[in-house]
């Protein structure tokens, strides 16, 4: 599935709602991280959104209005493979919870 990643700065934190509540967006899978969380220096978070071709037209569009800051290819692969790495030892905390 394809994703795009944007840099919210901390003090723009409700851009994020404004941009997660459009009908087309929200029904896309959306990831947010505090920098401290993906071991970055900085005071920020960010906004993973993963889905269709049409969502992420959208959530471009409305990023844009919102003068949201896309990060380039290398970032956004590096911050997703963090996502991922973290999404995927909740997961295998869970399963350890219930066996």
């Amino acid at each position: 599935m394809t994703y795009i990643i944007f840099e919210v700065k901390s003090d723009e934190i409700g851009k994020i709602n404004k941009l997660t509540k459009d009908d087309l967006v929200s029904r896309q899978s959306i990831f947010t991280r505090d920098s401290n969380s993906l071991n970055m220096k900085g005071d920020f978070s960010i906004i993973k959104i993963e889905g269709s071709k049409e969502g992420l037209s959208r959530a471009k569009e409305l990023a844009k209005e919102l003068k949201l800051k896309k990060l380039d290819e290398k970032k956004a692969k590096k911050i997703n493979d963090i996502i991922i790495e973290q999404e995927d030892s909740a997961a295998s905390g869970m399963g350890m919870i219930f066996d």
